[in-house]
């Protein structure tokens, strides 16, 4: 009997004394922990600073490209059915109209489904603007030679850092009164 109390009551002085060791020294391991994240994070971000000026130029390049190839769409579609319209109404009849407006038709919805069957997506406008911008980015960067590798890696890198600061910042880690946790109203 007299060992097995012994052992307990061992157990329990180990566990005080690392209760107590965590007492005296995580405030100092979380401050030294903060400042290499901090020291990581400035670092990342001074690295990322010329990429994403590089990035940014190139999106809003890739941007309006995008856009023009939607307006210049929409350009070509009013003026198809405008001059269907003048070739129905002051050229010929709508009997002779008719199946040019339909092979037309037909033509039209041909090249829809072609799209789909490439892209394995319905043809929507935010859809294709989207794949569009990032195939005129794609190519620019490559001209450009922007890393986009790198510029992901490094970008994983400072949201994991942000990630750690955030986790390491919490009340509960910090491990603080619960009077200083609660915000003060």
């Amino acid at each position: 009997m007299e060992s097995h109390e012994h052992v307990t009551g061992l157990d329990d002085f180990k566990s005080v004394v690392h209760l107590l060791h965590s007492a005296l020294q995580l405030p100092d391991h979380q401050m030294i922990l903060q400042t290499k994240l901090l020291l990581r994070r400035g670092e990342l971000q001074q690295d990322l600073a010329p990429l994403e000026k590089m990035r940014n130029q190139i999106a809003l390049e890739a941007e309006s490209r995008a856009s023009r190839l939607g307006w210049a769409g929409l350009a070509y579609l009013s003026f198809q059915g405008g001059f269907l319209a003048y070739l129905t109404w002051n050229v010929f009849a709508w009997d002779v109209m008719e199946p040019v407006t339909y092979f037309i038709s037909c033509g039209t919805s041909m090249l829809f489904f072609a799209y789909y069957i490439l892209t394995k997506q319905e043809l929507l406008l935010p859809d294709a603007k989207d794949r569009q911008f990032l195939h005129i980015f794609h190519q620019k960067a490559n001209r450009q030679k922007f890393n986009i590798q790198k510029y992901n890696h490094l970008k994983d890198q400072l949201a994991k850092v942000e990630s750690d600061l955030r986790r390491l910042r919490n009340p509960i880690q910090l491990q603080l009164p619960v009077d200083q946790i609660q915000p003060k109203t």
